[in-house]
């Protein structure tokens, strides 16, 4: 099965998803809101999609994305799973009943974002040490011990 078939399923299964997915690269984008994450990640798994390869966050400023690389070893089809996630209530639901591999992923995500993860079993800081203050990869983070570097374009 290659994207578009998949995406003309989905579409056929799920019309509601069907504004959601998009195909960007070659792969499968399906932005969804985070109060319905966990249900458009169970859909997935249920069609096919075995592995999570990974999973990180994006800080956009005025809100943070939580991206999801899924992918279908049976179909041979990748499909990126996002959803917003606002700065002001940064969490979201854990996906580690559903693809295990998502336990570590969503700690480092949690140590460096700050964003929640309901449900997670075992949430707390893995790179940083327990007391560390604040969150480095966020784009509000100041540490007067790092040097700023200049913007790139």
């Amino acid at each position: 099965m290659n994207i578009q078939e998949l995406r003309d399923h989905l579409c056929g299964q799920h019309p509601d998803l069907c504004p959601l997915f998009s195909i960007e690269f070659g792969d499968g984008v399906l932005q969804v809101d985070c109060e319905t994450l966990y249900e458009a990640a169970e859909n997935l798994q249920s069609l096919g999609f075995d592995r999570l390869g990974m999973l990180t966050a994006v800080d956009f400023g005025d809100h943070f994305e939580m991206v999801y690389r899924l992918t279908s070893r049976s179909m041979s089809v990748g499909m990126f799973l996002k959803c917003a996630v606002p700065r002001e209530t940064p969490r979201t639901r854990s996906l580690v009943p559903l693809w295990p591999a998502a336990l570590w992923q969503e700690r480092e995500v949690y140590d460096m974002f700050g964003i929640e993860f309901d449900g997670h079993p075992d949430l707390r800081r893995i790179l940083l040490p327990p007391d560390w203050v604040g969150f480095p990869l966020r784009k509000d983070y100041r540490d007067d011990r790092l040097i700023r570097r200049p913007d790139y374009i």
